[in-house]
């Protein structure tokens, strides 16, 4: 019989989540699992880590199934970390974030806990899924999700990843039934149109509540943006080198001497 894999769950919704229960529930008919995510909500915190304070990490039970779970004060990022370095056991097979209540399609990849969990894990060699589903509700149903999770993730233990490349996995928040597959994308180009609401406190200082519009610029239908508007899940292979390879030759060819 052939070992199962150890598999780190986390997220940046933090672990009482409903969307990573969902998560847990699927590892647990995959592999052995450890769970280390956020005590606290830590959207859109990105690749933050934690240097100027302490870190807790606290052993705690919520769910049957996984073989230890942590609640820990920091990051998502943070999580992966510190999993991996003193609570794990030993470095996991797979990393799985998520499921995030909300879409980390397009651009959202960058300001994503958690994705950056995700890329965390593969900066450390291991192989790492990031899973999201575009409902923003925190009573969103998670069930359409699962058998997309699971065909994903067993995909991803008997293939494997190359090297510094992460899977970002969007699921539409549409009934399981009209769901079309798997469609394999690239990351539309789009963005936030931003503004700030400037308003006043009771005594009068300042204060500004970001505020804004998401702007798909890309038409193409090979992207993550089109797949979900038609009914797939989107499946964007993405990395943590952001050299513009495309540019290094011409960037060589200017002239840097005074």
């Amino acid at each position: 019989m052939s070992k199962k894999p150890l598999i780190l769950v986390t997220n940046d919704d933090g672990i009482n989540a409903p969307g990573i229960r969902a998560l847990i529930s699927v590892m647990n008919t995959i592999g052995d699992v450890v769970v280390v995510a956020p005590d606290s909500p830590q959207s859109g915190m990105g690749h933050a880590i934690t240097l100027n304070s302490t870190l807790y990490a606290e052993e705690i039970k919520i769910d049957n199934g996984p073989q230890k779970e942590f609640s820990c004060s920091g990051t998502p990022a943070d999580c992966v970390k510190l999993g991996i370095r003193e609570l794990v056991g030993r470095t996991p097979d797979l990393c799985v974030s998520g499921i995030n209540h909300g879409s980390n399609a397009s651009i959202n990849v960058i300001y994503s806990g958690t994705m950056s969990a995700a890329i965390e894990a593969g900066i450390e060699g291991i192989p790492a899924i990031g899973f999201s589903l575009l409902n923003y509700n925190w009573e969103a149903n998670f069930e359409a999700c699962k058998a997309y999770v699971k065909t994903i993730t067993k995909n991803v233990i008997e293939n494997g990843l190359p090297n510094g490349v992460i899977l970002n996995v969007n699921i539409p928040n549409i009934p399981k039934k009209e769901i079309k597959g798997i469609k394999v994308c690239r990351q539309a180009k789009a963005n936030w149109v931003e503004k700030f609401d400037k308003r006043k406190t009771p005594q009068g200082r300042d204060y500004y509540w970001l505020a804004g519009k998401f702007v798909n610029l890309d038409g193409g239908e090979d992207t993550d943006e089109w797949a979900l508007e038609n009914g797939y899940v989107s499946l964007v292979p993405v990395q943590f080198d952001l050299t513009a390879h495309h540019f290094l030759k011409d960037l060589n060819g200017w002239k840097f001497n005074h």
